[in-house]
């Protein structure tokens, strides 16, 4: 009984690993894209506030005008929602939504002012209460790094694309 329980959890294991191929990066891919694209429509919908906090800007980004910077995140956001979506250039993706989060966080998230980690802890959160709400965007940060260093899986633009170029350069 126990060998028939040990090849039961070895299958299970086996067939998980599978599936896992496929879904694993489809799930971050469809949560990204969703976050993303929501947030590049707020800014297609909204007023553009950037210039209210241009001087957070990391460099080179607070030397750039509020009004492209506004631009450049939303066609960002949206550009690359769809291109996660479609698992296209997923890694080019990623990694330009990578810059948009951290600029993000810098300007937007981070604590104004902290001078001991236990500060900084407190924005660690989802909130406005006054010390930073950095919780979210590391979220996406870490969500984002399978896919920057992986790829977009099996189901995916990318994949079906290296399938078809492999099999032509092997004829």
């Amino acid at each position: 009984m126990n060998t028939s329980l040990s090849s039961a959890v070895k299958g299970l294991h086996l067939n998980l690993d599978r599936v896992g191929n496929w879904i694993t990066p489809l799930s971050l891919r469809l949560f990204l894209a969703w976050e993303f694209f929501e947030s590049g429509l707020e800014k297609w919908n909204g007023q553009n506030w950037f210039a209210d906090i241009q001087d957070r800007f990391p460099f080179p980004f607070n030397h750039v005008p509020a009004t492209l910077n506004w631009e450049l995140a939303m066609w960002a956001e949206l550009i690359c929602a769809l291109t996660l979506l479609a698992g296209l250039g997923t890694r080019l993706s990623a990694i330009i939504l990578v810059v948009v989060t951290v600029v993000a966080t810098a300007a937007v998230h981070w604590p104004a002012d902290w001078s001991t980690l236990s500060e900084l802890a407190q924005g660690y959160a989802i909130s406005n209460k006054g010390h930073g709400n950095f919780k979210l965007p590391l979220i996406y940060l870490v969500a984002l790094m399978p896919l920057l260093f992986s790829g977009a899986g099996k189901l995916s633009m990318d994949a079906l694309l290296v399938r078809l170029f492999w099999r032509r350069s092997h004829r």
